[in-house]
Formats: structure tokens, C-alpha cells, sequence
């Protein structure tokens, strides 16, 4: 097997930095040493097939996306990256495995519709994949295939209190769906907003002629996400299932995940790079239909309210515990114009798989949190939340070289025809400048980017089944 060292670089971990070599045999690490190191008095750097000169850099383990959304059907469309396009983008910015979400719909079998998500991902991928499972109808026959998704290496499955009619589930499938998942093991995740009552807020705004972007952030209210959560953390609570809440972007409903834990409950929170950065005034209320680009769920919040300091503040303490994008792209031709003259019907989603590596890394040159605590919520955390620890998120021997050299010295200007890669005919971040770039990344020892070139091919990638997920309070 071919060998690669990685030398001059600063190693850096969740809980440390430093000075380091890293050796890598194959498709795993297989030391980490101190610079210079000799073998039988030789230089350990004349001995291996490939050296990569870190020099001034960080070293780090790939970062992983534990919320994508590829070909995710959704509002008369599917998102516009597939396996192949969006885990490509993905290993541009530094992410080296996505955890994307299988979808059962109404009327359908949970292992057809996981099934289904094979097909379209295998031999596609560029870098390693595994599956959440989505369950859009809670019934005696899907409860009794919950059980069995560990058998088949996820650990992990996701309900909907929003979209009534599609993948909407009501408080009784819900605690049925907890009980489950507390006797087995399984994560819940949950979307947490009310989604019959942002239905009403809906057919009201249109009522009054509000069809424009920015009504998708004024009907889908912090308080409908902040009860939502509330909700979810009690049955939880009822159940003893652990919880897990996606994509939390009102400072209300990290206070309710806050509380939760200061009472010890099993209970954690992701947040997105959007809810970081972008704003209801700003994006969702650009002139225009501009605004649809930024159209997601939750939504962006106000930035007059204070919701996205408040969300960088739950990242330093810990009350949120990573950060994921919900990568869901749509193109504004074709797709988010659906929408024009009724925002209830633009598809939801914003693209950010190739960006988050850096938009993370942006807020530790900002002081916002620190270099350990980027490694951290990008790729630690989730490999720990969803069990893959060990092989996963972390630079140790045994574990899969997904390694990233960033180079703080350098320079990534985001939008189309800058770094953008994603397949979409516009950008959420056009016109972001971040003082950082991604250099090189190995997925399982192979390089598949540097010097500015896509490496990999489809098919790199392959499917990891997990391990039960591991709680951490």
C-alpha cells in the first residue's frame, strides 16, 4: 500500500494543538510523530512514496456533514446536487463524509425507500456517505423497521413536526416513535417547528397579498420553533429517548435546548452556517424575488433580534454541539421561481456542503470561537454524536487518513466562478471573503484535492455503517 507523510504542519485536535508528522499506510493513519522523525537512522521523509509539506498550515480531520440532502425530492422538485456533484463539492471544502437522509414517504416501506437511497448513491459518492432515516409515517409496520435499522448500520432517524401532508407526524407517532427509539438505541431527530399553525400564519399572509420571500421567515415564527422544541424535549423527556434538533436557528429554542441539559437530559442541538451569518432583513428581504435564495426552514432570523449572536454564543458553551448546513440546493431557474407570486411554494433549501469548512473557520479569525472548537463542532462531535468515533473525526492511528491541510495564510473568495462547485446557478454566499483556504484533502489516504485540482473520482466514496451514537451531555 502506498504511504504518504504529512509533515511541518500543526496537528490539530478538539481538545489541543501541535507540532506533529503524521504517517499514513494505505487508507489509515498509522502514527502521528514528532517532526523529523527517523527509521533506522534514515529520514522517515526518504522512505515513504508521497510527502505533503504542511509547513505553516493546520492539519486536521476531515470535516463531516451530518445533515445533506442529495437528490432530496421536495415541493415538485429535487434538489439539484446529486451524489456525485454535491459529495464533490463537498471534498472541495475540506469535507471528507456527508450523513445524508433516506426518505420514507407516506405509503411507503422504510426499507424500500432506504433501498432507494442506496441506488442512487452507490458508485457515485466522492467521499464516504451513511444515511439518517427519514420516517414520514409513523405506523405499527414502520415502528417494527425502526428497530431494525441498526441491523443495517444506522442509528439514527428523523420526524417532521412541520409539513402537514407530507412528512408531518402528530404528538401520539411521535411518543410511539421515541418509545421505539429509546428500547433500541436509535437518535431521534426531529425538525421542530408547528407546522399546522405556520399553515394557518401562511394561507393568512397570502390572504393579504404578502407574497414575497421574506413572508417564509415572518410565517414560520421563532415562537412556532421555540414551542416546537419545547414540545419535542418534554416527550422526550416522557419516553427517555435522546434527542437531537436540527437545524436551530431562534435564540428561543436554544434556551429551551439550554434548559434541557442543565436538567441532564440527553438533548442536543445543530445549527447552520445560515443562521450564522444571514439574516431575515437582509437576504430573505433582498428587493425583488432575490430574497428566494435564501429561502429555508427553519428560517433565517432577524439580525435586529439578535438570534445570530446568541447562536455563536451556544456554540462557545456548548448548548449547541455542531454545526451542519442542511445542504439542500435548488437553482433560481427552474426551481426557487416556483415560488414567485406565492412564497409558500418555493422549494426550501440553500446550498452550502463546499462552504462550511471555511465559513467555520472564519469565525475563529473573528474571535468567535476558537481553532480547537472549529475542529470540534465540524467533525468530532458529529463523528462522535453519530457513531463514528475512532474511524472518524479524529487524526489517530487506526483511524481513516480524512485528513485536511488548511493554510491560514491563504485566501478563499466564495461565489460563481471563484470557489463554487456546488450545481447551482447561484450562490447563498456570493461575495463572502474568508482568510483561510483548504490546501489538500486525503480521503482514506487518497488525495483527491491540491494545488486547486479535483483529484477524486465518483466512486471514491463508500457507504459506513455506524455504530450506536454516542451521548454526550
Amino acid at each position: 500500500m502506498a504511504t504518504t507523510l504529512i509533515t511541518g504542519g500543526t496537528v490539530v485536535s478538539a481538545t489541543g494543538r501541535g507540532a506533529a508528522d503524521v504517517l499514513v499506510d494505505g487508507e489509515r493513519i498509522v502514527a502521528l510523530l514528532e517532526p523529523g522523525s527517523t527509521v533506522l537512522g534514515a529520514n522517515l521523509a526518504e522512505t515513504v512514496d508521497t510527502v505533503i509539506d504542511a509547513s505553516g498550515k493546520y492539519v486536521i480531520p476531515g470535516g463531516i456533514d451530518a445533515h445533506t440532502h442529495m437528490s432530496m425530492p421536495f415541493g415538485g422538485t429535487t434538489a439539484a446536487d446529486d451524489f456525485e456533484t454535491g459529495t464533490r463539492a463537498a471534498a472541495w471544502g475540506g469535507t471528507t463524509m456527508i450523513i445524508d437522509f433516506a426518505v420514507q414517504k407516506f405509503g411507503e416501506r422504510v426499507p424500500e425507500s432506504l433501498q432507494t437511497w442506496h441506488d442512487m448513491a452507490a458508485g457515485q459518492c466522492a467521499v464516504d456517505y451513511s444515511f439518517h432515516q427519514i420516517i414520514g409515517e409513523v405506523n405499527k409496520e414502520s415502528l417494527a423497521e425502526l428497530r431494525r435499522l441498526p441491523d443495517e448500520g444506522i442509528t439514527s432517524y428523523k420526524l417532521f413536526m412541520a409539513y402537514p401532508g407530507v412528512f408531518y407526524s402528530d404528538d401520539a407517532q411521535i411518543l410511539r416513535a421515541m418509545q421505539t427509539g429509546a428500547d433500541t438505541g436509535l437518535l431521534t431527530m426531529m425538525h421542530a417547528e408547528n407546522g399546522p399553525a405556520i399553515d394557518v400564519l401562511v394561507e393568512q399572509l397570502l390572504a393579504q397579498g404578502k407574497t414575497d420571500p421574506y413572508y417564509h421567515g415572518v410565517a414560520r415564527a421563532w415562537q412556532l420553533e421555540e414551542e416546537a422544541t419545547h414540545r419535542a424535549i418534554m416527550l422526550a423527556d416522557l419516553t427517555g429517548a435522546p434527542l437531537y434538533v436540527v437545524h436551530v436557528s431562534a435564540k428561543q429554542a436554544v434556551a429551551q435546548l439550554a434548559a434541557a441539559r442543565d436538567r441532564g437530559r440527553n438533548v442536543f442541538g445543530e445549527t447552520c452556517p445560515q443562521y450564522l451569518y444571514l439574516s431575515l432583513e437582509d437576504n430573505l428581504g433582498a428587493p425583488g424575488f432575490e430574497g428566494a435564495k435564501w429561502v429555508c426552514s427553519t428560517p433565517l432570523r432577524s439580525r435586529e433580534e439578535e438570534h445570530q449572536n446568541q447562536v455563536w454564543q451556544a456554540l462557545r458553551t456548548n448548548d449547541l454541539q455542531m454545526v451542519s448546513t442542511d445542504h439542500c440546493p435548488f437553482c433560481m431557474k427552474g426551481q426557487k421561481d416556483m415560488g414567485i407570486g406565492d412564497f409558500s411554494k418555493i422549494p426550501n433549501g440553500i446550498g452550502s456542503v463546499e462552504h462550511r469548512m471555511d465559513l467555520m473557520y472564519q469565525g475563529v479569525v473573528d474571535g468567535r470561537i476558537t481553532l480547537e472548537r472549529w475542529v470540534e463542532i465540524t467533525s468530532t462531535t458529529p463523528a462522535r454524536m453519530f457513531g463514528l468515533y475512532g474511524r472518524k473525526g479524529v487524526l489517530a492511528p487506526g483511524a481513516d487518513a480524512d485528513i485536511v491541510v488548511y493554510d491560514p495564510n491563504g485566501h478563499t473568495s466564495i461565489g460563481l466562478g471563484k470557489t463554487h462547485h456546488m450545481n447551482m446557478d447561484h450562490s447563498a454566499w456570493e461575495g463572502y471573503e474568508i482568510d483561510g483556504h483548504v490546501d489538500v484533502v486525503l480521503s482514506r489516504g487518497k488525495v483527491v484535492v491540491a494545488d486547486g485540482e479535483y483529484r477524486g473520482r465518483k466512486g471514491d466514496g463508500k457507504f459506513v455503517r455506524r455504530d450506536q451514537c454516542q451521548y454526550l451531555i
